[in-house]
């Protein structure tokens, strides 16, 4: 969470297509169709706007997973002769 209130700063919106957007500060940064537009909806419309954040960055893969750092010292990731 960046401030402390659960705004990542993710947004949706429906297309007349029956398309889904999900958009972080403006951008576009994921599309969805068919069915799984329709659970993405379900999901998001289901719970608060602090959870609807999480569930949308996840959907997207924006989220950090908190490992990041140790699997930057695992032996296959760091590269012949580092």
């Amino acid at each position: 969470m960046t401030d402390g209130d659960g705004d990542l700063g993710f947004t949706w919106a429906p297309r007349k297509d029956g398309s889904v957007v999900v958009l972080r500060g403006g951008t576009v940064v994921t599309s969805l169709r068919g069915d799984r537009a329709a659970t993405f909806v379900a999901e998001v419309e289901a719970l608060d706007d602090d959870d609807a954040q999480q569930v949308m960055a996840r959907w997207t893969g924006n989220y950090r997973r908190g490992n990041e750092r140790a699997a930057r010292q695992h032996p296959r990731n760091r590269g012949a002769g580092r």
